[in-house]
């Protein structure tokens, strides 16, 4: 049999090297269903999260004294990691490492684990985001379905590539930001083209599926678009550096902080409940639980209303706090949050309109966190429309180049420096380049 299959192969690239519409036709078909199933369980596990985040959410806040339980809930779900996840710690590192090296299987067990510590999480009240749980759920998944069809290393990355787009696209309803953020987030300045269609299908079926489960995404509009000025582009550029800034301060804040958190609490149970402590103090010192969970309701207000400074400062440190203690959960929406209420705060004093600069922040500090500026863009014109195109597009660009060589995935290598005067080492990653950074730190503070 396996004979067979062997021969019938050896026919189909025989055809192929003489006509290459053969070879494509046929690699269409093996990625259409491929890509395809991974979109149809992504989808419905994206699903499934969803509807439980919002049911979490809506609990926590209609029992307001949930929070006062979140050490213990920290607790139990590190110990669950501890006792039970192995790899499965590294959460989305983990599958950005394995696209790159692929020398290690992704555990199934990562998929329930991060559903129910993100659940855990928002039911009582850390703050962090949602893609990060999608992400691996789709990453588990479609290491499965490698596994089922048997197919080979080369194949096995682009399926795992497609388990990060169409979890990004069922979570967001973004499918082509969904699609390019897969490409684009393993290495920063390249992207693998070979992986285009079979992340397009996937990321397509992922949000429709996610929609047929009647799973609804929240709209935000920017207003009226101003028309095009030297002086708004300078306006617009300003803003873009503060908010690659704030991208910067958000990475490496949360990236210290759990190292800090890890070198203080060797066991991760005593570092999560210290944590959630910590949290809790917090929300007390500020009065205030508006930094607790997603965030969505600060988004809301921005784009409603020019907002305080301090509330982008604010979901910053719970934010990095949260995911700093071994806390589950994803960043973006939290930056997403980070973003849209810099960019409202700046609109009082660059004379704009908050919602218009919302806007452009809340996809402006994602790509600088996260080093994909094309798959930010896009996002912004399928969540914004296209008017105000031009304004996203240098927003995105100029706050990748200002966040720097960081970024809230230490697995993301950099394939092309930011400035010509700056030299990066070949396949060096952000975390690598971290490191690096903290052995010249601690050695100069020795000499001083």
């Amino acid at each position: 049999m396996k004979k067979h299959i062997e021969d019938h192969l050896l026919t189909v690239r025989s055809y192929a090297g003489r006509w290459i519409y053969v070879g494509i036709l046929v690699s269409l078909l093996k990625w259409t269903v491929l890509s395809g199933l991974v979109g149809i369980f992504t989808g419905t596990a994206s699903a499934l999260f969803l509807a439980s985040l919002d049911w979490a959410t809506n609990t926590r806040t209609s029992h307001a004294w949930l929070y006062l339980f979140l050490p213990v809930g920290g607790a139990v779900v590190s110990y669950l990691y501890w006792k039970v996840g192995k790899t499965s710690s590294k959460g989305n590192n983990l599958i950005l490492e394995q696209i790159h090296e692929g020398n290690e299987t992704i555990p199934f067990r990562m998929a329930p684990l991060v559903l129910f510590g993100t659940l855990v999480t928002h039911l009582l009240g850390g703050s962090a985001g949602r893609e990060g749980t999608a992400v691996q759920m789709g990453g588990t998944l479609s290491e499965w379905i490698g596994k089922v069809f048997r197919v080979k290393p080369f194949d096995r990355t682009i399926i795992l590539m497609c388990g990060v787009s169409s979890g990004f696209s069922s979570v967001f309803g973004t499918p082509l930001a969904g699609t390019v953020f897969g490409l684009e987030v393993l290495v920063i300045g390249l992207m693998r083209y070979e992986a285009l269609m079979p992340c397009l299908i996937a990321s397509l079926v992922g949000d429709r599926i996610t929609k047929f489960w009647g799973i609804h995404h929240l709209q935000y509009h920017m207003g009226s678009v101003p028309e095009f000025s030297i002086v708004l582009l300078i306006k617009i550029v300003f803003a873009s550096v503060l908010f690659g800034l704030a991208g910067w301060l958000f990475s490496e804040l949360t990236h210290r902080l759990k190292a800090y958190f890890t070198k203080l609490f060797k066991n991760p149970i005593i570092k999560s409940f210290c944590g959630g402590v910590i949290i809790i103090g917090m929300v007390h010192l500020f009065g205030t639980k508006d930094y607790l969970g997603l965030g969505i309701p600060l988004i809301q207000q921005a784009f409603n209303e020019s907002v305080s400074p301090l509330i982008f400062l604010l979901k910053t440190l719970f934010t990095s706090l949260t995911l700093g203690a071994g806390f589950q959960g994803g960043e973006v929406t939290p930056l997403f949050v980070i973003g849209s209420t810099l960019g409202s705060s700046l609109a009082q004093y660059l004379h704009l309109s908050a919602p218009f600069l919302a806007a452009i922040g809340f996809i402006s500090v994602f790509s600088g966190a996260t080093n994909t500026p094309i798959a930010c863009f896009i996002m912004g014109v399928e969540l914004f429309g296209a008017e105000g195109a031009i304004y996203m597009f240098v927003g995105c660009i100029v706050s990748f180049l200002f966040s720097g060589h960081t970024g809230i995935y230490l697995a993301q290598r950099v394939g092309i420096s930011k400035s010509e005067l700056v030299s990066i080492e070949y396949n060096a990653t952000i975390g690598s380049l971290h490191n690096k950074q903290e052995r010249r730190s601690r050695s100069l503070s020795k000499k001083v």
